[in-house]
């Protein structure tokens, strides 16, 4: 088949690896989880509970879940139960698109995708408060959930030739569209996200004598490059027709609730860290003493400082709550 002229990997074993690989990170991401549950609900009352951000931490790590044990049973249904029943043994299995288990599980891809990009979009308005920014986002976020439910549809329709087709047919097509829509969401929100928290702090650092803290825009970059190059590596593996496809799609799941779980944990440790060194009376809390006194922050000052608090989400403020 073209699958192991291109690669040299049978489908079986890049299936087996794919759950072997996606269990290991699903892993992580159980433990980052529970992290930043912790960091949303640890010294908070319960009415002051950022509801949305948790609701949605909680349903990606549900998709991510639900997504390991259909793979699981996939994986068994293909090595164990259906081994010697089905016509080409698990070669051919696992070559067969329309098994019920992989549609689930491209359909779970394709829902966890659109999270994934739009809790980006949603941060991106959520620091710009404009609508008019994040119009092309958005277009691109209904670009994405489109050619996904094609993607599905396609793919779990019987296939008449060669599977290894799908990577020359219209179901291709569609996978392809859909890869490259996600990729460009996720960069040009996060660019975007990205360039106005930089000009921020940029304003900020020239008003004021006081070093900015830029660790919030490296956490953002660092996010989007994790959620993006995983995503690339699945479009060159599918652009070489390579089975290594189907091992990147499954790492893709666990990976986007990673990329948004990095982004709370590594705020909330910076911000209890810069506390502690207050504390103890470090250089800020010298130059805070002995430095010149402000007694009127900049409002953009203050935006950025919320959004710090709120895991870059001000669903807290009044404003927010009326979107």
């Amino acid at each position: 088949m073209a699958f192991e002229s291109a690669t040299g990997m049978p489908l079986d074993a890049a299936s087996l690896m794919s759950t072997i690989l996606e269990g290991i990170l699903y892993g992580f991401s159980v433990l980052m989880f529970m992290c930043t549950m912790w960091t949303l609900i640890y010294s908070r009352r319960t009415r002051s509970i950022n509801q949305p951000i948790a609701a949605v931490a909680t349903l990606m790590f549900l998709l991510s879940t639900v997504h390991m044990v259909v793979g699981i049973i996939y994986v068994e249904d293909g090595l164990v139960k259906d081994r010697d029943t089905f016509p080409g043994g698990p070669v051919a299995f696992f070559a067969d698109l329309v098994q019920e288990m992989f549609v689930v599980k491209n359909a779970i891809l394709v829902l966890q995708t659109m999270l994934g990009d739009g809790v980006v979009t949603y941060r991106c308005y959520v620091v710009w408060q404009s609508v008019w920014v994040i119009i092309l986002p958005c277009i691109m976020w209904c670009g994405v959930a489109a050619f996904g439910i094609c993607m599905v549809y396609s793919m779990s329709q019987p296939q008449t030739n060669n599977p290894a087709n799908v990577f020359l047919d219209a179901t291709g097509d569609w996978i392809t569209t859909f890869i490259v829509f996600t990729i460009a969401t996720n960069l040009l929100s996060s660019g975007l996200l990205a360039y106005r928290i930089w000009t921020i702090q940029r304003r900020v650092s020239t008003m004021s004598a006081t070093k900015v803290n830029t660790r919030i825009f490296r956490v953002l970059v660092d996010a989007a490059f994790l959620y993006s190059a995983a995503v690339c590596c699945s479009l060159i593996a599918f652009v070489s027709s390579s089975s290594g496809m189907y091992v990147m799609a499954d790492l893709v799941i666990p990976v986007i609730p990673i990329a948004f779980y990095m982004v709370f944990i590594r705020i909330a440790t910076g911000r209890n860290n810069q506390k502690i060194y207050v504390s103890t009376g470090g250089p800020a809390e010298t130059e805070r003493r002995s430095g010149p006194e402000y007694p009127m922050q900049p409002l953009h000052t203050i935006r950025l400082h919320a959004q710090q608090n709120s895991g870059i989400s001000l669903a807290d403020s009044p404003k927010a709550s009326r979107v």
